[in-house]
């Protein structure tokens, strides 16, 4: 039998904080397990594929997130970036589903020893609304909320799984219900980094204009559903607007950031 190697113990002993948060990135993806996607009719594979799980192209059947490591790595990287910086504010997803983007966000700061920052956690919890008849036309012809059987989860269900991790406690905060509804109250008074992933035109809209004026200079704002046309416009229209001009940055074939200037 080969001897052990004494630099291995040493290695991980000298990194626990990189340690806990790989192995937290992997997790919260279900890399360990490889579980099942749920077929929908975008995305149609059965088996799991460790291609599609890196870059958030299924819908898994047991994982925290369908974002896809590069995405969960994409928002570590981000947090640890305004740590270094200072640059202060706290963390918040509009778009949750089962939590694991934001439960990762909450142990990149318990990993950090920070107490400073909250992870607020937005989300309908009953999946993607119903436009209707008065909805955004790009919203409708995208129909999401048929899939609201995998897509709605409840918010006790997310609460569960932050318990899971160890990392429920009073940094995290839950804003239930629309985001129209929710978001413009919400009593945020400073954003590091702003991770928007709901999709819809008007969803994304409601989070740029009710939050983007919180994001701290040299703070983050994420989108992850860029490659969907009515988000894409949404995102579009509001820059143009609003006359930001930071370059978009590219995570993956899905989903873009920019750093909000100085």
């Amino acid at each position: 039998m080969a001897a052990a190697d004494p630099n291995a113990r040493r290695t991980v002993m000298e990194h626990p904080r990189s340690l806990y948060l790989d192995l937290l990135e992997k997790v919260v993806t279900n890399l360990i397990y490889e579980d099942p996607p749920v077929p929908n009719q975008w995305l149609h594979e059965r088996e799991f594929k460790a291609t599609n799980r890196e870059n958030g192209k299924d819908w898994p059947s047991m994982a925290h997130t369908m974002v896809g490591l590069k995405r969960i790595r994409n928002i570590r990287a981000l947090l640890e970036q305004v740590i270094a910086d200072g640059v202060p504010g706290d963390f918040i997803e509009t778009g949750v589903w089962r939590g694991g983007v934001c439960i990762m966000a909450r142990g990149v700061f318990e990993a950090y020893g920070i107490r400073d920052r909250t992870v607020w956690v937005a989300d309908s919890f009953e999946g993607i609304p119903d436009t209707g008849a008065d909805g955004h036309p790009m919203d409708q012809a995208l129909g999401l909320h048929h899939c609201n059987d995998v897509l709605g989860i409840p918010v006790e269900v997310v609460q569960a799984n932050f318990a899971r991790y160890g990392l429920l406690d009073d940094q995290v905060r839950f804003l239930p219900g629309w985001f129209s509804d929710t978001l413009p109250h919400a009593p945020i008074s400073q954003l590091a980094v702003l991770r928007l992933d709901g999709d819809l035109y008007e969803s994304t809209r409601d989070a740029l204009v009710n939050l983007y004026a919180k994001v701290s200079p040299g703070g983050y704002v994420v989108i992850d559903d860029y490659v969907i046309p009515a988000c894409r416009k949404a995102v579009q229209e509001f820059r143009a607007a609003q006359g930001v001009t930071e370059p978009l940055q590219v995570i993956d074939e899905y989903s873009v950031y920019w750093r909000r200037a100085a």
